[in-house]
């Protein structure tokens, strides 16, 4: 049995490690004192909470031991060890995402340390270096302080016509622009940093392939999130701004939130013992490759809150008083079916998972792409089919101070009555709730980051055909139609198709 970490344990010992940081955190023009504190910003640290409150409340689920540092650790800081591993990351995902109902923000992190952990091992192995031992090393200090790893990938790009060292700016893609004996300086901006300002430390990492002449690039580092020479200026959603006002209703989901932010880096240093890749530029589409196949499987999460949508959809048709009208029950089939088509592509590609030279396993790549490239469209039906279940007032619904004035609140309650026995104001909760997930504050983390996050649809048809072997596919096709002298080469199935019928260390 493994030691227990006796650091931070619950979500409570969570919220208060993140005091106190000097965090450069700019919100609405302002300098933000104390992220912590500040009302908007308060329910996406809730949620990453709930990934340590998970972790006490279901061990099994969502804690692991780790072979690395001897201790059980928590599941989104533990290098994955077999296909069990990967899929019990799923089954958390899927968890958390009933739980919370938004973006849980420790993915990228979790989907970073396994691919760094294949790639950091490739490295040496051509090259000599030690960049595995430094990576360990790392993973040993953060699972035994049961740290929150954030990962920085996308770059702003600037012209996406033109490579790194093409553009007009160079820091359009982070690079570093100074190398001494004690480390390196790094200069740029992340963009769309899911969960950057609620994490303990953030891995940086190349956005796209790399060439010889972008060899200033080619690095990746682990820096505090409090660094000096890092700036954050807040993402913003639609009707984020209601959990600064009085009341909780028309927050739709007042607890839990996500985070996006633009991350700056001015000269930021970065010690040679977190430094995983520095000059390597050949094995930057390796990194960015097996990174996109962690985590566009781990998109199941969105399953998670697809859970809720479909309770929330099913619970208004209750409270209007049409929950057996046929076209009614049809949708929420409609909505469980694309639900669980998203659940089933990302799973089987953990059960399918093998293992690499360094010890870790992989999830099956095609069925990687199959998940995510699911979740950039069925989100988006689910949505218009709980919208379309909810009715107009789901977008028309007064506000909740309406509710409470002495004049208004008696006409509203009157008037927007549903079915007998139904508190009106329980029919306002569910309405906002689905406004939050489909039009409000959590529907960047539903919808507009599930279309963008991990690669653009493109990405995912790219990868999917690179991997569909049309020309095994027309053999078996010949074959059964007696065409014998038009066989393609190579006959035999590779890859995907190799592993989908293998039974050894591919299929629990």
């Amino acid at each position: 049995m493994a030691n227990v970490l006796k650091t931070i344990r619950t979500g409570d010992d969570y919220i208060q490690s993140l005091r106190g940081r000097n965090l450069v955190v700019y919100l609405f023009g302002e300098l933000v004192k104390e992220p912590v504190d500040h009302p908007m910003i308060r329910p996406s640290i809730n949620a990453v909470a709930e990934t340590y409150d998970l972790a006490v409340r279901d061990e099994s689920l969502a804690t692991a031991d780790s072979s690395i540092s001897g201790f059980k650790v928590n599941r989104f800081l533990h290098i994955v060890e077999s296909a069990e591993d990967l899929v019990l990351q799923n089954k958390m995902q899927r968890t958390l995402g009933q739980n919370t109902g938004t973006c849980f923000q420790r993915c990228v992190g979790m989907d970073a340390l396994n691919a760094l952990h294949s790639v950091t091992f490739d490295i040496d192995e051509k090259h000599g270096t030690n960049y595995h031992k430094r990576f360990l090393d790392f993973v040993k200090m953060v699972q035994q302080e049961n740290l929150v790893i954030g990962g920085a990938m996308t770059d702003p790009k600037g012209d996406r016509s033109k490579g790194p060292s093409e553009q007009d700016d160079p820091e359009m893609f982070t690079r570093v622009v100074e190398t001494n004996d004690k480390g390196i300086y790094v200069s740029g901006a992340k963009a769309h940093q899911t969960g950057c300002i609620n994490s303990h430390w953030i891995i940086l990492m190349p956005t796209v392939r790399l060439t010889e002449n972008d060899r200033d690039w080619a690095f990746v580092g682990v820096i505090p999130a409090d660094a000096k020479g890092v700036t954050y200026i807040y993402g913003r959603q639609s009707c984020d701004t209601r959990s600064m006002e009085d009341g909780d209703i028309d927050d739709g989901n007042a607890k839990f939130a996500g985070q996006e932010a633009l991350m700056i880096l001015e000269r930021v240093f970065i010690p040679w013992d977190k430094v995983f890749m520095h000059g390597e530029y050949e094995y930057a589409s390796s990194l960015i490759e097996r990174f996109t196949c962690y985590h566009r499987r781990s998109y199941v999460c969105k399953t998670g809150l697809g859970d809720v949508l479909i309770g929330a959809a099913a619970t208004i048709a209750d409270y209007n008083g049409v929950p057996n009208v046929s076209h009614i029950k049809d949708k929420i089939v409609e909505m469980t079916h694309l639900n669980e088509s998203i659940f089933a592509a990302g799973i089987a590609s953990s059960y399918l998972g093998h293992k690499l030279k360094s010890g870790v396993y992989l999830n099956e790549d095609m069925l990687a792409q199959v998940c995510k490239h699911n979740v950039t469209r069925f989100p988006y039906e689910i949505s218009r089919l709980a919208q379309d279940i909810a009715g107009g007032l789901v977008v028309t619904l007064p506000s909740e101070k309406d509710f409470r004035h002495p004049i208004a609140g008696p006409l509203l309650k009157r008037f927007l009555v549903g079915r007998k026995g139904v508190d009106v104001e329980n029919r306002m909760r569910i309405l906002r709730l689905i406004e939050n997930m489909t039009l409000g504050r959590n529907s960047v983390g539903y919808l507009t980051e599930s279309m963008h996050g991990a690669g653009s649809p493109q990405a995912q048809r790219i990868q999917i055909q690179r991997q569909m072997q049309i020309g095994y596919k027309k053999n078996l096709a010949k074959k059964l139609a007696g065409i014998t002298n038009d066989i393609e080469k190579p006959s035999e199935p590779s890859g995907y198709f190799k592993r989908i019928f293998q039974t050894k260390d591919s299929i629990l």
